[in-house]
């Protein structure tokens, strides 16, 4: 599903228009990027899902070319986690 139909599925299903739908959604990827950016706490959908920023020390890595070893800096990532919901509907 790509965010047109998306948007198109939660429009229909919340009984808003198309262009209100992209908004929320919108709205969501924004607040959402923000919070994860400042690192000081997690956005959660309770059941569904939990985005927060974590911490990556840095390693030690290999340039796949020249098998040189190199040092890959320490820096941030992004941790998706699934709810009990969205577990128990991967089910099936």
């Amino acid at each position: 599903m790509n965010r047109s139909e998306l948007v198109a599925a939660l429009a229909d299903r919340a009984e808003v228009t198309r262009k209100d739908a992209d908004a929320v959604l919108a709205a969501f990827a924004e607040v959402t990027g923000e919070v994860v950016a400042k690192g000081e706490e997690k956005v959660t959908v309770p059941g569904f899902l939990t985005f927060e920023r974590t911490h990556r020390a840095a390693r030690e890595g290999r340039n796949p070319a020249t098998q040189e070893t190199m040092t890959i800096p320490a820096g941030y990532s992004v941790k998706v986690s699934a709810g009990s919901k969205l577990k128990e509907a991967a089910k099936g």
